[in-house]
């Protein structure tokens, strides 16, 4: 399969079964290079449609605590971008999830973009989330990745301007994803007012599927979402169970926490 189809597939697939994706984060490399295959891979079993494959970074301005301490773990693990890209080539080796590069822009940069587009597109990566990346400037990424037949995605949030939506539609394929909240990344008992607006300004400018994070932890937000979007992302409440359960229970863990998210929908 080409590999930017895959995203689109699974998408598509998700409404005809009329419920949202359920796209899971997980920080590559935590708590070691070597578990993280088996952990995307109880994600998938417990339901995981699409799956963020986070490469860790040592100021992770956009994430709360909990990301943060993922990635400090990662990084003292020894888990590099070309760590990340060794990850994902072992994980298609034993499946077929859509698998998303979620980064910041300085450790990209430092391996290089075109460098990067070729290595991803060969590892089984299908898209490239910029979460730090001014789409104002975002022509000659987009160019690059795409080139090799990546999928690009952009954040839209609530404070951006009519303008910058119309670019994020522009520049983003495979998915739009929607920031719920202004602030950090972390687990929240509610989700916010302002999201399902913020999608209706969207689906004005583009018909590509919407995914919600920020905040996205219990069956019942991915329910709400499904009412106006098309996925629901969740990284804060599974790098918790990452974090805070001995290693041998975290894939068992990880895999019920995600059926209890879709009520196993199929």
């Amino acid at each position: 399969m080409e590999s930017s189809q895959r995203i689109a597939r699974r998408f598509a697939e998700c409404k005809s079964a009329g419920r949202p994706a359920l796209v899971a984060y997980l920080t590559a490399g935590d708590p070691s290079p070597e578990r993280t295959p088996g952990l995307v891979l109880a994600l998938e079993r417990g339901g995981a449609d699409i799956l963020e494959l986070g490469v860790p970074f040592s100021d992770p301005i956009a994430d709360g605590p909990v990301i943060q301490e993922a990635s400090d773990r990662a990084l003292k693990a020894g888990t590099s971008v070309a760590k990340v890209l060794e990850i994902a080539r072992a994980i298609r080796q034993r499946s077929e999830i859509p698998l998303v590069l979620f980064s910041y822009l300085n450790p990209l940069l430092s391996y290089g973009f075109s460098q990067l587009a070729s290595d991803a597109r060969e590892s089984g990566i299908d898209g490239v989330l910029l979460t730090d990346v001014s789409v104002e400037e975002a022509g000659e990424p987009v160019s690059q990745l795409r080139a090799h037949g990546l999928d690009t995605i952009f954040l839209a949030a609530p404070t951006s301007t009519e303008r910058r939506l119309k670019l994020v539609a522009e520049y983003s394929s495979g998915f739009v994803y929607v920031v719920s909240r202004t602030g950090v990344t972390g687990e929240r008992s509610s989700l916010a007012a302002n999201v399902e607006p913020l999608c209706t300004r969207l689906r004005a400018l583009t018909d590509k599927p919407l995914a919600v994070g920020f905040g996205v932890s219990k069956r019942e937000h991915v329910q709400a979402l499904g009412e106006y979007a098309d996925g629901a992302v969740v990284g804060s409440a599974i790098m918790r169970i990452v974090d805070g359960h001995p290693d041998a229970e975290i894939e068992a863990r990880l895999e019920a926490f995600l059926a209890d998210l879709t009520g196993g929908q199929p």
